[in-house]
């Protein structure tokens, strides 16, 4: 068996293999992940989340170079939300039918735990119904230091206080060689620590996703490699805890207007759906695969539906962080989503976050209606 063809059946890959699939011509690599998607996932349906992304603070001690959204408590633009602040946002999430906030923001060298928790509370009270996935890795590590108490403490702390999951925010890659480069983010979450936190959030049941950016410089074995951290990982999770990561989301990495400009090459639309695909068909043991349409815009969203993508991602009403560093695709409303999983040749469905099905949209119905302007989209194209 040629190791198209093994890729394609489905069978587990060695990360020779994996990195050798980068050098196979791209179409015959979609046509393989696109196999092993339809075996592992219903191959008519695209599902979507209705979410919204809250930003609690600007305020980060971290100073990645690829970031353009922190700033130091001096500035004159930083900011801490208040807690009537983020329910205002999440009441205007319940609005329009959603079901998660995915809330993030810095690593805040002040910020009391019982801010945290406090927080977590507020919300869970006044919005009961909504799952609340807060808190990369990387701010858990940071709650941990200031508080002196250990992160597995801090994640018990916080889900006793109302959270849901954790995000799989600061994976970008897991290969300390490429994140720590000084001219990347020498200050960041090492891999190791990245993936321990994981585990601790798994082995308490909380959600989590793993995540992936490209363009860095990184070689193609150290993709493989950064995935190969995440799959030894949900093999340990589903094994010890039965439950791990339920989905793998990568995109390609923003650079305009930040520190990281002109150091690093980025990565385009055919390096993107390359190496989804081949993140499809070695990420044997995740089944759920997220298209980018906030970095790749909704063409490329749809081509990756056929490179491995089961899932087009959320109406994201919200986004301040990519944007920052130049996603010009900054949200769309649930019709434009359903619009293009549909033109796509797929079946629409709204999931939850752990992507169960609540609802089966009339596509040809709500499609038929009159759109309603949105103006979020209109700025990001102009």
């Amino acid at each position: 068996m040629n190791l198209l063809a093994k890729a394609a059946s489905g069978a587990r890959l060695s990360a020779d293999e994996a990195t050798a699939l980068y050098h196979l011509p791209l179409f015959e690599l979609a046509a393989a992940a696109h196999a092993v998607r339809s075996q592992r996932t219903d191959p008519e349906v695209v599902s979507y989340l209705i979410d919204r992304n809250i930003n609690y603070s600007n305020v980060c001690t971290v100073g990645c170079a690829f970031c353009g959204f922190y700033r130091t408590r001096r500035q004159a633009d930083a900011y801490v939300l208040s807690y009537e602040e983020v329910s205002a946002k999440v009441l205007e999430l319940e609005a329009v039918g959603g079901t998660r906030i995915l809330m993030q923001g810095g690593v805040h060298p002040t910020l009391p735990f019982s801010w945290y928790t406090g927080l977590l509370e507020h919300l869970k009270q006044r919005h009961p119904r909504i799952r609340l996935e807060a808190f990369s890795p990387e701010e858990i590590r940071g709650m941990a230091k200031l508080t002196g108490m250990p992160s597995l403490e801090v994640l018990k702390a916080l889900q006793a206080a109302g959270l849901d999951g954790l995000p799989g925010g600061g994976g970008e890659m897991l290969v300390d060689e490429v994140r720590h480069a000084r001219h990347i983010s020498p200050a960041r979450i090492s891999a190791g620590d990245w993936i321990r936190i994981m585990d601790e959030a798994q082995s308490l049941g909380l959600y989590t996703t793993a995540t992936m950016v490209i363009g860095f410089g990184e070689t193609h074995a150290q993709r493989v490699a950064s995935m190969q951290r995440v799959r030894d990982q949900q093999d340990k999770a589903l094994a010890s805890y039965g439950n791990g990561f339920s989905a793998f989301i990568s995109w390609t990495l923003q650079t305009e207007g930040v520190r990281v400009h002109g150091k690093v090459p980025g990565a385009g639309a055919h390096e993107y759906l390359q190496n989804l695909a081949v993140s499809r068909l070695f990420l044997d043991n995740i089944p759920n695969f997220q298209a980018s349409w906030p970095t790749m815009g909704h063409k490329v969203a749809q081509t990756a539906l056929f490179f491995g993508a089961n899932d087009y991602g959320s109406t994201m009403l919200e986004e301040n962080v990519v944007s920052q560093a130049g996603a010009k695709h900054r949200r769309v409303n649930e019709r434009e989503i359903i619009r293009q999983i549909t033109e796509a040749g797929f079946r629409p469905v709204q999931r939850d976050s752990l992507y169960n099905v609540v609802r089966v949209p009339d596509a040809a119905a709500i499609l038929a209606q009159k759109p309603e302007v949105d103006f979020g989209a209109l700025e990001a194209a102009f």
